[in-house]
């Protein structure tokens, strides 16, 4: 029997924490394999062939994680070392020390992705099995305890951190001796928390005892090494002493190329380093360079997320490339006007990065779609993976029935892990079949661009002051634009404070969803397809308060615009935060006109969007009109055989119900008329399965209740257990796509359905629709555009559910609107799409009508419906 011990070594490659704009001081002392040693106190039962087996697949996996971890690979290696631990908990019990190696290593993947909840549990799982198997004086607890430090430490928790280094160099200094790899690494990582302080007397003297500490042991050319160069050069780089700092980061970044790759992460980080150095001293040219070199080898690394990981997994990857990305719009913010390079290196990064991970999940789902046919093992799958988002909405809103609260909320964490690790396996099924993807070029980008239009990609940033001390080098958030037109130089402008401007937008909404003339009072015969009317928040007429917001942030947004855009008469238009939630048509310019009056908008995610609108697949189905749905009951029917979702956002459906719609009924056969071919699905027959069937049909219209709150908690509707507690427990759900969507037949008696068929059709499910080839998707519901917004993300709702499930041009509400206005407007719109108007700029003519007529006037009744994705014709 020979009992196995996790024990550290001298490590070939002694992993360090990546962070995107400069590589952080504090490095765990690595992942470690295991080597076979007795062990005093842990005795192991004989093992059967078949354990040995699965003992020895845990360790070839081990193996297999720390090649990919050297490698900056942290996406790939986490379900493999998942599957380690799997193994060892189940041969070896839950207190083994494989297990807590296991344990560690999983922890150092998740750290370096930025997943610190997930990872500070198994780094205190890990640390507590060696403290008790091998006492609390042994060189792995010291490693548990430096690893967890580096953990607090990347949080900014130097309270916490502080102690732990201490005991942790303690330790190891005398268990191994003061010039051992593991004491430099302790070191090194307690210098980086004094410099993370500002105590730079305390940090130099542990970064240069580390240093010697590398050199003298694993030699001058060692990652470590590179490492501890890296750090000490920051530390001056951060005083002011650039001379004494460039020598080292130079230095740094040789041994990385030589030893790791040119296209590592760290030699990324090196780079961004020097750029950021040579911008301190003013060198602009050399800073252009290394920032271009830079944020070429981040955009290779970058393409992982493509391959690998869940949508919550590819979110975290790309918010770790944010601080190059902020720091690049800040530098062409200061320079462009005098360097066009760096406005076109400025707007390429915002043009590869700004809504990547929607790109990614479109691509992932997309490309399954094409494979579907010829292999029945990926259709499994993707069905599996549709089937568990259907079972995890029908559970969320059916609500908690007779069982306790924990059982429930316990059912629905369950359904939310098997969609994580569905999502994982979907997203590396669809790599397999992936095109090689290349790198977004502005030329590319700017080619697709009309003649009369502009791009204006507006972002929120965080400004970066490379002078400024550590800790103070990022500002508070603010917005920028950058417009491009069919040819010249891409022009930046910095648009002012994030927080001043996004009070401006909470405002404008405000007045846009309160119509003077549209209130309870005076109009009680026209339902609205949902949402909560506000009352005014002040004496003023709803006139006047709407002049003034429409003024206030046409002034703070559009004004600093306006002159970059020469003779444009239409903006491609990608806003970024807060600004995803207005109607830019509704703003008021210095000659008190609307902008619809003046331009024509077409609304993307990112101008990168462009390139994909020149699309090859085709409709394979006619217009399909669902409407005067029953909200009550439900039958089966059969259409077009297909598969979809619709999105919208969580609520509190304890007591929810919708009435009928009666103007919807003449808009589907309003609409017929235009388009004969159309085909309605009405009343009790307008369900869930019925969409779901649905194969790409030209076009999608739903006219029905929409429904969206913003809140995280879900209260589950009240029953016997729930009465006995102190408080009504809150069911906290995470997915935004979980927490907006559409009604649909038998919406009201959802609570007695035991399918998945329950009338709530929500935006998660939406993303499952097949609509790859569906022209025009119209939402006649209230609300349908909003969800959470994420900076550079764009808004997780119903939108972006309808990319993801491929369709090209999308028509969606940003608050409640009137039933029967909502269904003029919708005719009209359909008789100039039929007369051959492009799909905005029909809603466009229909808009001015509206804004032309003295009892519409309010943009309340034209501006709620906004047009995003492909403006030209219908094919």
């Amino acid at each position: 029997m020979s009992p196995q011990l996790s024990q550290p070594q001298p490590p070939k490659h002694n992993p360090i924490k990546l962070l995107t704009w400069s590589i952080a001081t504090a490095m765990t002392l690595g992942l470690l394999v295991s080597i076979p040693r007795e062990v005093a106190g842990q005795t192991q039962p004989p093992l059967s062939a078949q354990q040995s087996a699965e003992l020895a697949e845990a360790e070839r996996l081990s193996q297999q994680v720390m090649q990919l971890y050297q490698q900056g690979k942290y996406s790939e290696a986490i379900p493999l070392a998942e599957k380690a631990l799997t193994i060892r908990e189940k041969v070896l019990g839950k207190e083994h020390l494989d297990v807590a190696l296991s344990l560690n290593n999983l922890a150092a993947l998740y750290r370096e992705q930025g997943r610190y909840a997930k990872a500070e549990p198994l780094y205190l799982r890990s640390l507590a099995i060696r403290e008790k198997v091998l006492g609390k004086e042994h060189p792995d607890v010291a490693t548990s305890l430096n690893n967890l430090a580096a953990l607090y430490d990347s949080q900014g928790n130097y309270a916490k951190a502080e102690p732990l280094f201490l005991r942790s160099l303690g330790i190891l200094e005398k268990a191994l001796g003061k010039e051992h790899p593991n004491v430099a690494t302790s070191l090194n990582n307690l210098a980086g928390l004094y410099e993370s302080q500002g105590n730079y007397a305390k940090a130099e003297p542990l970064f240069l005892r580390s240093l010697a500490i590398y050199e003298k042991v694993l030699g001058k050319e060692h990652p470590n090494v590179a490492s501890s160069l890296n750090n000490l050069a920051q530390l001056y780089d951060s005083q002011g002493s650039y001379a004494k700092a460039e020598p080292l980061y130079l230095r740094s970044l040789a041994i990385y190329e030589k030893v790791l790759g040119k296209e590592h992460p760290n030699v990324a980080v090196s780079l961004n380093n020097l750029a950021g150095l040579y911008w301190a001293q003013g060198d602009i040219n050399r800073t252009t360079d290394f920032f271009t070199r830079g944020l070429a080898i981040q955009e290779q690394n970058l393409q992982l997320i493509y391959a690998v990981g869940s949508e919550q997994r590819k979110q975290n990857y790309a918010q770790k490339f944010s601080k190059s990305t902020n720091a690049t719009i800040s530098l062409a913010l200061q320079q462009s006007t005098k360097n066009p390079t760096l406005a076109k290196l400025a707007l390429t990064t915002v043009l590869r990065r700004k809504g990547r991970v929607l790109d990614a999940m479109t691509d992932t789902v997309q490309t399954l779609r094409t494979q579907l046919a010829n292999n029945p093992e990926t259709k499994k799958l993707f069905d599996d993976w549709l089937k568990v988002q259907q079972q995890l909405a029908a559970l969320v809103y059916r609500g908690q029935g007779e069982v306790k609260f924990e059982v429930y909320q316990g059912q629905i964490k369950q359904l939310e892990a098997e969609q994580e690790r569905l999502e994982e396996q979907v997203s590396a099924k669809s790599a397999e079949f992936r095109q090689a993807i290349q790198p977004v070029e502005l030329a590319a980008i700017q080619a697709q661009i009309p003649q009369d239009a502009a791009l204006v990609e507006i972002v929120q940033y965080k400004p970066y002051n490379p002078k400024a001390k550590k800790g103070e080098q990022w500002s508070k958030p603010r917005y920028a634009a950058v417009v491009l037109r069919a040819a010249g130089e891409p022009k930046w402008v910095d648009l002012g404070d994030a927080a001043t401007i996004d009070k401006s937008v909470a405002s404008f909404r405000q007045v846009l969803v309160y119509a003077p003339a549209f209130t309870q009072e005076n109009n009680t015969n026209s339902k609205q397809r949902g949402g909560i009317v506000p009352k005014p928040a002040d004496g003023n007429t709803p006139e006047s308060r709407l002049q003034k917001a429409a003024r206030a942030l046409d002034e703070q947004i559009m004004a600093p615009i306006r002159p970059l855009l020469g003779d444009a008469r239409h903006l491609l238009l990608s806003p970024d935060g807060q600004l995803n939630l207005i109607p830019f048509e509704a703003l008021k310019d210095e000659q008190n006109q609307y902008l619809v009056q003046r331009y024509a908008f077409s609304y993307l995610t990112t101008g990168r969007d462009l390139l994909s609108l020149q699309t090859t697949a085709k409709a394979t189905a006619n217009p399909v009109v669902f409407a005067d749905i029953d909200y009550e009951q439900q039958d089966t029917t059969v259409a077009a055989k297909s598969r979809g979702s619709e999105n919208k956002r969580s609520i509190d459906f304890a007591n929810l119900k919708f009435y009928p719609l009666a103007a919807t009924l003449a808009e589907g056969q309003q609409i017929q008329k235009i388009l004969p071919q159309t085909n309605i699905i009405l009343g009790k027959q307008a369900t869930e399965a019925a969409i779901k069937q649905l194969n790409a049909p030209r076009i999608l219209h739903l006219a029905t209740h929409g429904f969206f709150l913003p809140d995280e908690e879900v209260k589950p509707p009240t029953n016997d257990f729930n009465q006995q507690l102190d408080k009504t427990p809150a069911l906290n759900v995470e997915n935004p796509l979980l927490r907006s969507g559409l009604a649909l037949a038998g919406f009201n008696n959802r609570q007695q359905k035991t399918d998945t068929d329950d009338g709530v059709f929500t935006a998660l499910e939406v993303a499952g629709l097949n609509l790859r080839g569906t022209e025009l998707v119209v939402l006649s519901a209230c609300e349908t555009g909003l969800g959470d917004v994420k900076i550079g993300g764009g808004v997780y709702g119903l939108r972006r559910a309808l990319v993801i499930a491929g369709s090209q041009t999308q028509l969606l509400s940003l608050w409640q609107v009137a039933d029967d206005g909502t269904k003029d407007l919708m005719v009209k719109y359909y008789e100039k799409l039929q007369a051959g108007k492009g799909r905005h700029e029909a809603l466009r003519e229909v808009q001015l009508e509206l804004l032309n007529n003295p009892q519409y006037q309010h943009p309340y009744f034209w501006a709620s419906f906004i047009p995003s994705g492909n403006w030209r014709r219908m094919n």
